[in-house]
């Protein structure tokens, strides 16, 4: 089977190194300078003090002719409108999306592909260079059926190397929810607050603010708080307790977040549900006001 990566960020990366272990794969860039580097220096994975150089195609995004039985989309939600228009364009029939939080739903209905298959990502990456990925924390990759016939989404599963396991769900929305929970109290706070996964519940004042602000998140959703989803996030910033969030590492490296994915959602169920969303909302304004900062050259940082 052949995979199409457009996105070559942590996750592109990530998944463009470990599937080229049992397919055919090529990443598309959004530059040509990026594509350069891949090609000339190779995709290297780095796994603890180990680095493995690994073999993929690459080309830069205008390239892409959509003839790949699978395409993975992991670029960010903001990116989205642009993306699905190249799609659009080429005709891809099975998309694999591939983004944080659950905004990037509203966008899919404009997709014109047979199969549209959706992932909740659980490993830890970091981007080096155009060229290097950083495997921080292994874990797995759970997909759904948004659209379409599941048979392909299961061949591809199957054929993933054993190293990099994916698991079918039945339910795309309980998948994505249960992250986008996750992602919703710890990247926003650490952003913030400017800490390590681990401070949120080593320091007591900031672990009493993590339990408030999943309350009012448990609340937007409906969600029963006795589910022991949270203490599965205390554990999740017990286990990464010196990574540093995705939303953090963005702000630090005046990139957009992806807070409208997650935390600009959440603003409009508590909308549509009728209820109070005081620390989501104030959450919200201080990592787009950070972001703001960074637009205008001006640093957030004391």
């Amino acid at each position: 089977m052949r995979i199409g990566i457009i996105g070559a960020g942590s996750i592109g990366l990530l998944f463009a190194a470990y599937l080229s272990d049992t397919y055919e794969v090529t990443v598309y860039t959004r530059s040509d300078r990026q594509s350069e580097d891949i090609r000339s220096k190779g995709l290297a994975l780095k796994e603890s003090d180990e680095c493995f150089s690994k073999e993929v195609n690459v080309a830069p995004i205008h390239m892409w002719s959509g003839n790949e039985e699978l395409t993975i989309i992991t670029v960010k939600q903001h990116q989205l409108p642009k993306v699905i228009n190249t799609i659009n364009s080429v005709g891809a029939k099975s998309l694999l999306f591939l983004q944080n939080g659950m905004g990037h739903i509203k966008f899919l209905k404009d997709a014109i592909a047979d199969n549209i298959f959706l992932g909740s990502v659980e490993h830890g990456a970091y981007k080096e260079n155009g060229h290097s990925v950083q495997h921080n924390g292994k874990a797995l990759t759970r997909v759904a059926v948004y659209r379409g016939d599941e048979s392909l989404l299961r061949s591809f599963v199957k054929g993933a190397p054993s190293n990099f396991p994916f698991v079918v769900e039945a339910d795309y929305f309980q998948m994505l929810q249960a992250k986008l929970v996750i992602n919703a109290v710890i990247n926003p706070l650490t952003a913030v607050l400017r800490v390590e996964n681990g401070l949120l519940v080593e320091n007591p004042y900031y672990y009493k603010l993590l339990k408030e602000l999943y309350s009012e998140i448990a609340n937007i959703l409906n969600l029963n708080e006795e589910d022991g989803c949270l203490e599965k996030i205390v554990s999740i910033c017990k286990n990464t307790a010196q990574n540093r969030s995705s939303m953090l590492k963005d702000l630090e490296a005046a990139r957009k977040t992806e807070v409208e994915a997650i935390l600009g959602y959440l603003i409009d169920m508590a909308k549509e549900n009728d209820v109070k969303a005081s620390l989501v909302r104030g959450l919200y304004f201080a990592v787009k006001g950070m972001e703001s900062m960074e637009e205008e050259g001006l640093p957030w940082e004391g």
